[in-house]
């Protein structure tokens, strides 16, 4: 069993193939699927696949650093009310993103924290988003952890000095497509960080691997980055699986 701990299933992209997609996941051995949100425009294509695929598709909420804009406060408060009118898996995807536009920065680090709050007043883990702001989300997180502070650190492209830092506030490292990129840089140092500290994902439609880079990524993709990982750690395909899949068990609770 594999699991794909962030994919957008939701995304327009997959609009015209979606089952047909999300079939070869399934035929590919990908049995549990995270789904993060991004903003409220979202939600309601995020509740129709969880409808469409019970006990495959597993919820976060949350507001996406991209989405903080004016009416950020107006966005948090639909996220509080969907959390707190149902059971999600996570908080997610949340943190800071400096790489488009840093004209909401201080906007961006409010509605982190603020959310860091809700998942640990919930007990849920957290799903963070960081391009170019790793200072800025270790600072947030360097006021907020606690014993009950979790979670996972999506798409990690830092360095082995970030990483081991990300995993000090109890954060997984979700690694993805990146991990097959020629000059990705983290498959130099990931032999270095204990397997236990590693979750799978593919961030579909995004970052798809080599030899699929630059176009539509999908689920089923997740097993090339099996396939590096297995180069990286000297495991087997199973091993790795099963390893990763339990710790994603680890931070989701099931």
């Amino acid at each position: 069993m594999i699991t794909d701990t962030h994919t957008h299933l939701y995304s327009e992209q997959f609009d015209y193939d979606r089952d047909l997609m999300i079939k070869r996941a399934l035929d590919a051995g990908i049995s549990r699927f995270f789904i993060p949100a991004i903003d409220s425009s979202y939600i309601q294509r995020m509740y129709k696949l969880e409808a469409d695929y019970p006990n495959k598709v597993f919820l976060m909420m949350g507001l996406h650093p991209t989405s903080v804009k004016e009416n950020y406060q107006e966005e948090l408060n639909t996220i509080k009310h969907e959390l707190d009118s149902r059971n999600f898996y996570a908080i997610g995807e949340i943190g800071m993103d400096l790489y488009w536009d840093k004209t909401f920065v201080d906007e961006q680090r409010a509605a982190f924290k603020q959310q860091i709050q809700w998942a640990k007043e919930k007990e849920l883990p957290i799903v963070i988003h960081c391009r170019e702001a790793f200072d800025e989300i270790f600072d947030v997180l360097e006021t907020e952890k606690d014993d009950s502070l979790k979670g996972v650190f999506h798409c990690f492209t830092g360095n082995l000095e970030q990483a081991k830092q990300a995993i000090s506030y109890n954060m997984k490292l979700g690694i993805g497509g990146v991990v097959t990129f020629k000059n990705g840089g983290i498959d130099k140092f990931l032999n270095q960080i204990d397997i236990k500290n590693i979750v799978l994902e593919t961030d579909a439609p995004y970052l798809a691997p080599t030899p699929y880079r630059g176009k539509r990524n999908e689920s089923s993709y997740i097993s090339l980055v099996v396939e590096k990982l297995v180069d990286i750690y000297k495991l087997s395909f199973e091993e790795i699986a099963n390893i990763t899949t339990q710790n994603s068990k680890a931070i989701f609770g099931i």
